[in-house]
């Protein structure tokens, strides 16, 4: 499977989610709920845990992603991901690097190949 990243910088091929939904695994489903609802402090359900990668416009998406405002903006800009953005990196995505580091070295690595290739 390729790697797929998110806006964000986050692998969504890497995601619990994705994997679940890809393998059709309800047992890991399961799984993810129970975690994810322990971690994030809320209710998810094993039917939540459906997501084809929010790249993908006609798929299937895990609830925050829907709403995710990193999402909606690369959308609105018809980018590929962040790393691709005139607007690197906003205040939106710094302050989600505060949260998910491993999102910031994978668009600043994006980042390095694209200025290489096209500079």
């Amino acid at each position: 499977m390729d790697e797929m990243i998110a806006f964000c910088g986050l692998s969504c091929s890497e995601c619990p989610a994705f994997i679940a939904t890809r393998k059709d695994d309800d047992k890991e489903r399961e799984k993810v709920a129970k975690v994810w609802s322990k971690e994030f402090k809320c209710d998810i359900k094993p039917e939540d845990i459906n997501c084809d990668g929010c790249l993908e416009e006609s798929g299937q998406l895990f609830n925050y992603c829907k709403v995710c405002e990193i999402r909606k903006c690369g959308q609105e800009k018809e980018v590929k991901n962040c790393a691709y953005c005139d607007d690197y990196a906003c205040e939106k995505l710094t302050k989600f690097f505060d949260m998910a580091p491993e999102a910031k070295t994978a668009l600043v690595e994006i980042r390095k190949i694209f200025r290489k290739n096209y500079n």
